[in-house]
């Protein structure tokens, strides 16, 4: 008898636990999903509408969506897609980010004073 131990993943025998290479090598599909709905969401209907009424409708509604995508806020606030929310009909959503947002991906509100001389190059 041998007193060897056989490692399952180097004789090519299936192991019930997957090494970290093959987690690696199998991307989570259902977050990529998750992340892209609301987008391909807005694309499908973009495309029904041009279907159904035309190229004027959809072209309206995606310009009223680059205008609020450009609309600047000052650097000390907290950034908000309300109006974006609003364009697109999720406003009377409530998803997981409304109200289990952690607080490690929270942006930090600094001192207003403080930021614009930053921004602006003014420290002393």
């Amino acid at each position: 008898m041998s007193d060897k131990k056989v490692n399952a993943t180097k004789q090519s025998l299936h192991s019930s636990e997957p090494d970290s290479l093959t987690e690696l090598a199998w991307p989570q599909l259902l977050p990529n999903s998750v992340t892209n709905y609301d987008e391909y969401k807005f694309k499908l209907d973009m495309q029904t509408l041009r279907n159904e009424k035309g190229l004027a409708l959809p072209l309206q509604m995606c310009m009223e969506r680059f205008a609020v995508s450009q609309t600047g806020r000052l650097p000390f606030l907290r950034s908000s897609n309300l109006m974006d929310d609003v364009l697109t009909g999720r406003c009377n959503e409530f998803n997981f980010s409304d109200y289990l947002t952690r607080p490690a991906f929270e942006q930090q509100v600094r001192s207003p004073h403080i930021v614009m001389e930053e921004f602006l190059g003014l420290q002393l």
